[in-house]
């Protein structure tokens, strides 16, 4: 049987992807349009891709949930797309759910992060 990888913490997931370069967020506005911190450019599901998600959950209130994304546009800008899912999400109303849910997967092994001694 094999033993299962330490979990990383948000931080320490954050703090990888920074050292990757991803320093970025895609954010959704009130107006349901996704767009780059840096950028005013409004993106469709489609002009994104997902490179990794990672799920956490709150130690001591398991409605204490938060997923992050690693996205990358159709221009190769990389960024990350942060909710907190459970009993509350960062997002009202099911357009940023939908816009998720729409944006294709392709999984990248260089975001497979294993916890180890220097993690802090």
């Amino acid at each position: 049987m094999e033993t299962p990888r330490p979990m990383l913490t948000m931080s320490q997931v954050m703090h990888k992807l920074m050292q990757k370069g991803v320093t970025q967020e895609f954010r959704m506005n009130e107006a349901g349009e996704m767009k780059l911190s840096s950028s005013e450019k409004v993106y469709q599901p489609g002009d994104l891709k997902i490179l990794k998600s990672y799920r956490f959950e709150g130690f001591s209130n398991p409605e204490d949930n938060e997923v992050l994304y690693v996205a990358e546009d159709s221009d190769g800008h990389r960024g990350m797309i942060i909710d907190s899912y459970g009993a509350d999400s960062n997002y009202p109303g099911d357009m940023f759910d939908s816009f998720i849910r729409d944006i294709p997967i392709e999984e990248q092994d260089e975001y497979d992060f294993e916890a180890d001694r220097t993690d802090g």
